[in-house]
């Protein structure tokens, strides 16, 4: 069977009830697709949702969260700490079971040319489906964020939709859908609230600064947690793996003075992943239970809330 996941992250996490109507609506109108996590962040307004499925059942309810994040999401008021374009900021593919990277990249240009041309929001096509080499890049296309976004219209026009600043554009954003192979996003706390901190860390950490090859990062400060993070996406965690980047911000943590007091993996994560961290912490275990077990102890995925297997594992999920 083929299986797809698409990870919309969308701009609501501080009203509540906003969110649970939003995530409600979509429960109620799957279509055979399953809603396998949702992530929120008040501090970062945001909100990831994992769902899985044939790709046509994913996309129906993609289209669908489209238009839900449509008529109960204001851009014009949205404020938070992650860099965002619009209601639905980005919503990826990836292909799980029997589709390719190029394959997947045809569904996604589909639920772009869909998003455009029925809700009339810009769409901007990265990863997989960029048409030019800087459109790969996320950071590129939403460099300015939603307030830079009547400019930009104009001087990097979307691939599909309006390139008017309208007042129904104004509401709903921009959007930036494609497709790409699995991302891990892996934040990891500073016992300090010096921002500056966490932000030259990142960029020691960064590939495009000469760090960790596939590994983005950025600092910021998590009121909620009273701390500093480094906020980083894993682009190819056999490149870059999560011990890589733990162990590579503890030592430039270290290098400054503070210390790394917890992490935490947004969304789901892949059990290769975990048992990567796993043998390298235990490299003389070969239990997948208790490479796991030292993978969440090692990387302190148990300090900042709760690691749950059963619910943080994608194919524990998908079965």
């Amino acid at each position: 069977m083929k299986l797809i996941e698409a990870v919309p992250n969308i701009s609501e996490a501080k009203d509540t009830e906003n969110l649970q109507r939003i995530v409600g609506d979509l429960r109620a109108n799957l279509g055979g697709a399953k809603l396998l996590h949702v992530d929120s962040n008040p501090d970062a307004n945001r909100t990831v949702l994992t769902l899985a499925g044939a790709p046509e059942q994913v996309l129906r309810a993609c289209f669908v969260l489209f238009g839900l994040c449509q008529k109960y999401i204001d851009m014009r008021f949205h404020e938070g700490a992650h860099p965002r374009l619009g209601a639905v900021d980005v919503c990826p593919l990836v292909p799980l079971q029997q589709m390719t990277l190029e394959e997947t990249a045809t569904y996604a240009d589909g639920l772009a040319r869909l998003v455009a041309r029925e809700l009339n929001i810009p769409v901007y096509l990265y990863g997989a489906n960029a048409k030019t080499e800087k459109r790969k890049n996320l950071a590129f296309l939403r460099k300015g964020e939603y307030e830079m976004l009547p400019t930009k219209l104009t001087l990097l026009p979307p691939d599909y939709g309006p390139t008017e600043f309208n007042a129904q554009v104004a509401a709903s954003g921009a959007s930036v859908i494609g497709a790409r192979n699995f991302l891990i996003a892996f934040n990891i706390s500073l016992n300090t609230k010096d921002v500056t901190v966490a932000k030259e860390i990142a960029v020691k950490l960064r590939e495009k600064n000469g760090g960790l090859p596939g590994v983005k990062a950025i600092g910021w400060y998590m009121p909620g947690y009273q701390c500093a993070q480094v906020s980083c996406n894993l682009t190819d965690f056999h490149k870059s793996n999560l011990p890589d980047v733990f162990e590579a911000c503890t030592k430039e943590a270290a290098a400054r003075g503070v210390q790394v007091t917890g992490s935490e993996i947004i969304g789901l994560v892949p059990q290769e992943a975990l048992l990567q961290a796993g043998k390298f912490y235990a490299p003389n275990e070969s239990n997948n239970t208790t490479l796991v077990n030292a993978a969440i102890k090692n990387l302190l995925l148990n300090k900042i809330h709760p690691f749950k297997t059963n619910e943080r594992i994608l194919e524990d999920l998908l079965n």
